[in-house]
């Protein structure tokens, strides 16, 4: 699975890159989504990837939304939001396919005022909801700020990419306030303040993005030792708070993500077993199993 950069979104979809993709403000870009289909390179196909950018899509039409280990069903309008972290990727179902999506880079939210960090917000963290499907009203608002970027990036106005910052922040926070509220709650209690690390920790050991990338924390005391806390701790702070054991949730992200490398990449059983961290593939088989009710070769067919 690997990662598209910038250069490659350009290429691999209009034949070229452009001069300014580099620029030390960052880059941003916005697209009207039938434009941007008409003109796209029909011999290349999207491709279940990460993305070394930020993407924010308006999209109205039937789609299929593929993100992580789940599918989304997309029946009329939707706002999807994309990070670097996750793979994602959506099938149109429908041949006529409208609205909008911008790309932009960490950089260039940098820039910001607001000196906003965009992993810390809750629309980009792990776990968090990436899809939402929205009214026929909601629809027209997002349309609505999609349509000002469109006519504030062909402008001549000096201080253009400041709002278009501005827009960018409007849509992460049209965003969170559709999440369900306790994703946007902040932290307070030293328990939460443990539990929003550990999520943290088990977070950034993934995406798998080679068969030769192997897992670094497997153990509930691997996880433990790196948070400075008892291992028993950390599986009172976690048992009191989700009702699992640090095991537990462990366990069930190593298998979201065996299930993402069986469907999405061709990597053979044996590279899938050694790059989680197991040391026979029968001890894989037999966590997956445990864990699925069914086999990894099963699985992927």
């Amino acid at each position: 699975m690997e990662i598209i950069s910038l250069e490659e979104f350009y290429q691999n979809t209009a034949g070229f890159v452009p001069s300014d993709i580099n620029k030390e403000i960052g880059h941003f870009n916005v697209f009207k989504s039938d434009e941007f289909n008409a003109r796209m390179r029909k011999t290349d196909t999207m491709l279940y990837n990460r993305r070394a950018y930020y993407k924010i899509s308006f999209i109205s039409g039937r789609n299929k939304a593929e993100y992580a280990d789940k599918e989304i069903n997309i029946e009329k309008n939707a706002l999807l939001f994309a990070t670097p972290k996750i793979p994602y990727n959506w099938t149109p179902l429908d041949e006529k396919q409208l609205g909008y999506f911008c790309i932009f880079t960490t950089e260039f939210l940098i820039q910001s005022k607001s000196g906003v960090v965009l992993d810390d917000l809750p629309i980009f963290q792990p776990g968090g909801y990436p899809v939402f499907q929205v009214t026929d009203e909601e629809a027209l608002s997002i349309e609505h700020i999609f349509k000002k970027m469109y006519s504030e990036l062909n402008s001549d106005y000096t201080y253009k990419y400041d709002l278009l910052r501005n827009y960018v922040l409007e849509l992460i926070h049209y965003g969170q306030k559709l999440q369900p509220a306790p994703l946007t709650h902040p932290v307070h209690t030293a328990s939460a303040r443990v539990l929003s690390l550990f999520v943290e920790l088990l977070e950034r050991q993934f995406p798998i993005s080679s068969p030769h990338h192997k897992l670094n924390l497997r153990t509930a005391k691997d996880y433990a030792d790196r948070l400075s806390i008892h291992v028993n701790h950390l599986n009172k702070v976690l048992k009191e708070n989700t009702g699992k054991t640090t095991t537990d949730m462990i366990s069930g992200r190593i298998v979201q993500e065996a299930k993402i490398m069986l469907k999405q990449t061709d990597w053979n059983i044996s590279e899938i077993s050694n790059c989680l961290g197991f040391e026979q593939v029968a001890h894989f088989s037999n966590f997956f199993k445990k864990q699925t009710s069914t086999s990894p070769l099963n699985f992927r067919m």
